[in-house]
């Protein structure tokens, strides 16, 4: 899948073997790569054939299921390794705060942080060079259809349960407040272990999945907690 006009160029590369999305933006000679994978020579020639330079290597969260690329990447290029808030790592990066803005050319990407999946767990709003909100990089936090399981990140001091609620939290104050025309671009599509029932769908807009999704539906905390934290397949 690719987007573009005259400021800017969307794609979702699509890894189907490992169920894993990587999105990579352009405008006016700057990119970013949101969650890469491994190899990334591909990458590098992307960046060559559009005579742009990467600036930065954002990732949606620390993956527990693939072996990411944002190292090799950024080392080779020069680019800014960007994780969300809280997030533990034994290499450089830098640390966005929650509705921190970036700019990409024309266009900005600004960060929200929205804790379930993990509690570094981050989205990434595109705007476009007027100003509209026009997708939004889900990462695991939304699927198509689907949610984030909330317990590979427990510890003694917290509980898939407690993941849960800020997977609520997030989702309420976060994504369901943007434009329902804006299109989602989730981290992984069917086949991830990463969710219960992911759709083979790759993006949506908002207003389906308002409609569709059966998590965005439950408006009870309680409710959800329980709904999300439940029925879940021993972790990868």
């Amino acid at each position: 899948m690719e987007k573009s006009n005259k400021t800017y160029t969307l794609e979702q590369l699509y890894l189907t073997s490992l169920s894993i999305a990587t999105y990579y933006i352009q405008s006016k000679g700057e990119a970013v790569f949101i969650d890469p994978i491994r190899d990334v020579d591909s990458y590098i020639e992307r960046l060559a054939k559009d005579g742009a330079k990467l600036k930065y290597v954002m990732l949606t969260h620390i993956h527990a299921d693939f072996v990411s690329g944002h190292f090799d990447l950024a080392k080779r290029t020069g680019a800014t390794i960007v994780f969300g808030p809280s997030a533990k790592t034994g290499f450089e990066f830098h640390e966005a705060k929650d509705e921190e803005v970036f700019k990409i050319g024309d266009i900005s990407l600004t960060w929200l942080h929205t804790p379930g999946h993990t509690l570094e767990s981050s989205s990434i709003v595109l705007s476009n060079e007027a100003g509209k909100k026009v997708a939004v990089f889900t990462g695991d936090t939304v699927f198509i259809d689907d949610v984030g399981r909330p317990d590979l990140a427990v510890s003694k001091n917290i509980t898939k349960e407690d993941l849960a609620g800020f997977l609520f939290t997030s989702i309420q104050t976060k994504i369901l407040t943007l434009p329902d025309d804006i299109t989602i671009y989730p981290n992984h599509g069917a086949g991830s272990a990463c969710g219960k029932k992911l759709s083979k769908k790759l993006f949506d807009t908002l207003g389906n999945q308002k409609k569709n999704n059966y998590a965005l539906l439950v408006k009870s905390k309680e409710e959800f907690v329980k709904l999300v934290a439940s029925g879940i397949a021993t972790p990868p």
